[in-house]
């Protein structure tokens, strides 16, 4: 089995709004369609694993920046 693509998130989203307005035009097949369905939903587990990287990174940046805070508040500088 050849190892699936992961995307970028903006490239993923890009392809995932192409298969919805694919689907949403009504030409396919059903065995088309289920095609780019079961595509849609890897490139839509793509952008949620995208977005949950990004919200990790932001928390842990915020929370060295508050515990940067936090020791400059315990040690002001004269």
């Amino acid at each position: 089995m050849a190892e699936e693509k992961i995307y970028p998130f903006e490239e993923a989203l890009e392809k995932l709004s192409a298969l919805v307005e694919k689907m949403e035009s009504g030409d396919l097949s059903l065995e088309e369609s289920l095609k780019i369905f079961e595509q849609g939903i890897k490139l839509s587990k793509d952008c949620q694993n995208a977005l949950t990287d990004a919200e990790k990174k932001v928390q842990a940046l915020l929370l060295e920046e508050d515990q940067t805070n936090k020791l400059d508040n315990e040690n002001p500088e004269r």
